[in-house]
């Protein structure tokens, strides 16, 4: 049985203390503060005004994204393979029902997304979680697939990864890519945190790997969350399967959303203004966690998290991040939902909000973790 997401009674939590009137700084959930694109919202307002819509997939927005993975990982796709989506969810479901059976093992990475795990559940297949600690940078890596005996039938891989925002060098994607052409394994991707990077440009498993299932959204770096829409790369054999279950299974793609994705594709300067806010607000987050007294933590190459180990204050992460929350108002993000091994003992932290926002949260945390230290040190 899928397992609750514990960061929504934290949020739960969080809206009704904001009804009760305090002040409240959301960051335990990983979607940007920033709405779509000035242009975006120009091009839905005019599409409201002249357009009835209906179902649809636009050409035009297929060949964009085709020429987006030609630009930024010098990849050839035939848009025919891009498969339009209501938000990377659906996309998930949608290359996982397609491509596996009943009973399929699946590995990925623990920590790592609870809808992985919970959707491998839900389609009635089996996770194989790997556990990934500081050693591998919370990546899995190609030695952990090329050791599992049986192989499973297919890898879902993440980088820049949720929550612990770490990259898979391209060296070892190629290496991951080979050890499952090798096997047998078919790869999913998921790269919904591509473009949120701040070491170096992730690279697609597309570069090593043609065949494998690539998800991706217009929530993240595009800054439209609740507009619903992202894609999903098809091998080319397996395009007329993909989309006979996604006609059934979810019709189409909002048609608003899809006119303004094609407009937000080209709004990159105003984009790029947001990964800056993303870069400042990391570098805040990082000068102050030795304040916090937090120094175990995944290195936050991309995405908006900080994956801290609060192990020296607590084994009950929820509990955590509860009283975290009642005490200053700083929402923040259980450790148990993407570990249920590990996690009791972390808590995620977003950091794609307001730079003063981010301030504010780090003057009123200080103060907060020293006292739960002295605690800790007296018990």
């Amino acid at each position: 049985m899928p397992a609750p997401f514990k960061a929504i009674e934290i949020s739960q939590l969080a809206h009704r203390m904001k009804a009760e009137g305090r002040s409240i700084i959301h960051m335990e959930f990983g979607q940007p503060s920033t709405g779509a694109p000035a242009a975006a919202i120009a091009v839905a307002h005019r599409v409201l005004d002249t357009d009835g819509m209906g179902y649809w997939e636009s050409p035009a927005l297929r060949d964009r994204i085709a020429l987006h993975y030609q630009q930024t990982y010098g990849v050839t796709v035939d848009p025919a393979r891009i498969i339009l989506t209501c938000g990377a969810s659906p996309a998930l479901v949608l290359a996982l029902s397609s491509r596996f059976a009943v009973g399929d093992r699946i590995a990925l990475a623990r920590p790592g997304y609870i809808a992985y795990r919970n959707t491998l559940k839900a389609l009635n297949m089996v996770p194989v979680e790997l556990a990934c600690g500081p050693e591998t940078r919370f990546q899995l890596s190609a030695a952990m697939i090329e050791a599992l005996d049986p192989a499973p039938a297919g890898l879902i891989i993440a980088s820049p990864a949720n929550p612990t925002g770490t990259i898979i060098a391209g060296d070892e994607l190629a290496a991951i890519a080979r050890v499952c052409r090798e096997r047998g394994i078919q790869i999913v991707s998921d790269e919904i945190y591509h473009g949120l990077s701040y070491v170096a440009p992730a690279c697609s498993i597309l570069e090593f790997e043609p065949g494998a299932l690539v998800i991706n959204s217009f929530s993240k770096y595009f800054s439209m969350v609740a507009w619903r829409l992202g894609w999903l790369v098809s091998p080319p054999d397996h395009i007329a399967r993909a989309r006979a279950f996604v006609g059934n299974l979810f019709l189409t793609a909002p048609s608003l959303s899809q006119h303004a994705g094609l407009a937000a594709m080209d709004c990159r300067d105003e984009l790029e203004g947001h990964v800056e806010v993303y870069r400042r607000n990391r570098d805040l987050l990082l000068a102050a966690l030795p304040k916090l007294g937090l120094n175990a933590i995944a290195p936050p190459d991309g995405a908006f998290y900080i994956w801290a180990d609060v192990g020296h204050l607590t084994q009950d992460s929820l509990a955590f991040c509860g009283r975290l929350l009642s005490d200053t108002g700083v929402a923040t993000a259980p450790g148990i939902d993407f570990d249920p091994v590990e996690g009791h003992h972390f808590i995620r932290m977003s950091f794609a909000v307001s730079t003063p926002g981010i301030e504010a949260a780090i003057g009123l945390m200080i103060p907060w973790f020293a006292a739960r230290s002295a605690e800790s040190q007296l018990s």
